[in-house]
């Protein structure tokens, strides 16, 4: 096996209280290491003192190296690193990892050898047999770490990985040398989902090793609330942009507004009560939704499911949407009264057009391939 230069790229800010003994303990992983291993810091001007922690180390040990910039995110960070350990350093592989003890260094032994089993993009996953995320995170905490992962898997798209949000990770640069950075269009925490993306998008050898994720002992967390936002967006952005089939749901999706908006406006004008006239408005809708996705935009699929069966699952998906935006409506209407009805309906119409495509694609219309000989 040929020896290959891998660079552990460690992004900081305000970390000095860490990164000192984080380099030590990677530096305990490099002396029995089968590759080349190289440390760079990129530190994005930490007024704590962390770039002085870093040199000192360097005086110490000759394969750490430090590369300083402006703030600007996390995605920043690592694509000027990734960009300096490929043209600067000439590294073969790259590592994505915490400087806080999130992820051990004992563990980067073990990505390298997936990498060197024949993986493209190693990744050190909390969701898959044998990992974990700690005990001690609260309900909330562990509902924003799940909830950004299915955001990840399920709107971005990448359903096979359980952890599309992880911040550990081993990646050859010949296939990062594939990437245009500057398309993946993120500079915070989204730049993780992009990255993974763009990779499933060129055919990459995707594995996922099991890791315990551990809580920094020191110093605070940098996610924040634009993070957050940004993150969210850009998984739609990626599915926007990735899928014809959400483009037609969206196309359908649009008509049944003006379906439901119409039906919902005829009906008010007839006299009919408001709270009559929303469930039967949603209710025309979502057939009409149905028979648009069923015979165009899921019409590729093909489903060994009876038409009895399908339409059953429809109808149940249909009766849990009609639940989701008639609760919306009546809500609204109740802490607004005086909201027009129709800015209320408008509002429900949003979260089940939400559930309905998610049951629907993944469940009434999922695709089900003849088996090959």
């Amino acid at each position: 096996m040929a020896t290959l230069k891998v660079v552990v790229i460690l992004p900081t800010y305000n970390e000095r209280d860490n990164i000192g003994i984080m380099i030590d303990a990677l530096e305990v992983q490099a002396r029995e290491f089968l590759h080349d291993m190289h440390l760079l810091v990129v530190d994005d001007d930490s007024p704590d003192g962390t770039a002085e922690v870093v040199r000192a180390k360097q005086t110490v040990y000759p394969n750490v190296h430090l590369l300083r910039g402006k703030k600007a995110g996390l995605g920043a960070a690592y694509i000027r690193g990734m960009i300096h350990a490929m043209d600067e350093l000439h590294a073969d592989v790259v590592f994505e990892m915490d400087a806080d003890f999130s992820h051990k260094p004992e563990d980067v032994p073990r990505l390298m050898a997936a990498l060197d089993g024949g993986a493209d993009f190693v990744i050190g996953s909390r969701y898959v047999k044998g990992g974990s995320i700690p005990q001690e995170w609260g309900f909330l905490r562990r509902m924003n770490s799940l909830g950004g992962n299915i955001v990840a898997r399920y709107v971005a798209g990448m359903y096979r990985i359980r952890d599309c949000t992880a911040g550990f990770r081993a990646i050859k640069t010949n296939l990062l040398r594939k990437i245009i950075f500057d398309d993946l269009r993120v500079q915070g925490y989204a730049f993780q989902v992009a990255l993974l993306h763009k990779a499933v998008s060129l055919g990459a050898v995707i594995k996922e090793v099991p890791v315990d994720f551990v809580d920094r002992a020191k110093g605070e967390s940098k996610l924040g609330i634009s993070d957050i936002i940004e993150f969210i967006l850009n998984a739609w952005w990626i599915r926007l942009h990735s899928s014809k089939t959400f483009i037609k749901f969206a196309i359908v999706g649009l008509s049944g507004v003006i379906v439901n908006l119409g039906v919902f406006t005829l009906l008010l004008q007839a006299n009919v009560n408001k709270y009559l006239a929303s469930p039967i408005s949603i209710e025309i809708s979502i057939i009409t939704n149905f028979l648009l996705n069923n015979y165009w935009t899921f019409r590729w699929r093909t489903s060994q499911d009876h038409i009895r069966v399908k339409g059953l699952k429809f109808n149940m998906v249909s009766l849990v949407s009609l639940g989701v935006s008639y609760s919306t409506f009546v809500v609204l209407s109740v802490l607004f009264p005086d909201v027009s009805p129709e800015i209320h309906q408008l509002v429900g119409i949003a979260p089940a057009m939400f559930i309905n495509y998610f049951l629907n694609s993944y469940w009434t219309f999922k695709n089900t391939p003849a088996p090959k000989d």
